[in-house]
């Protein structure tokens, strides 16, 4: 879908036109820090999730794109991790979000094509700046069916937090069924559906 659109027309603007970074309310937290702070809310580095803390940054869907030590795939793209819900980022990674009539993901389908390199500076330690990561010069499509592309990410956000809601209840319940913590041998359900409620209630994504 992005690609025909592309194909169809498209304009080259820097990135700096059409998003906002949000990197001023980043805030790095070391291992020792982490420890002391466990809990559900993922903790974002340049890449991938590092840990999970007790409390929160962000609130909804944003782009991070990183920023030092990996910062670009083996294709030479842009590190990109699309993220929503509730989480901490570190300043390992641009925080992004769009300031434009282009949709987030639209912007993630067009970084995702869009080489790095220009934009990072670095012989051993790669870095991409503010100022270089607003240069970035991408390729955007001049008729694009954004709402669309959001109604479709939008389902995937779904199905994945459906996902993680059944795998976390079977983790949840299924080593008391196996060690006979919860015993529906004689048909009565209560424990059973007590413990559902609470997973339910506890492990869904906020």
């Amino acid at each position: 879908m992005f690609d025909r659109s592309i194909e169809a027309g498209s304009c080259v603007i820097p990135l700096g036109k059409i998003i906002q970074l949000e990197d001023a309310l980043r805030i790095p937290l070391n291992r020792q820090q982490r420890e002391q702070r466990r809990g559900v809310y993922p903790y974002y580095g340049a890449a991938s999730i590092m840990d999970y803390v007790n409390d929160y940054l962000f609130d909804g869907v944003r782009l991070l794109l990183g920023e030092d030590g990996t910062v670009s795939t083996d294709g030479g793209y842009p590190m990109l991790q699309y993220v929503w819900g509730k989480y901490w980022v570190n300043n390992h990674a641009h925080v992004i979000r769009s300031s434009s009539t282009y949709s987030l993901e639209t912007i993630y389908l067009a970084l995702r094509k869009t080489p790095i390199a220009p934009a990072t500076t670095g012989a051993v330690q790669k870095k991409i700046s503010q100022t270089n990561l607003k240069k970035l010069m991408v390729k955007m499509p001049t008729s694009f069916d954004d709402d669309k592309c959001s109604t479709i990410f939008a389902e995937m956000r779904s199905i994945i937090d459906e996902t993680e809601r059944l795998e976390s209840l079977r983790d949840t319940l299924l080593p008391k069924l196996m060690s006979g913590e919860i015993d529906v041998s004689q048909g009565d359900l209560t424990q059973l559906n007590g413990h559902l409620a609470f997973s339910l209630l506890g492990g869904a994504r906020s």
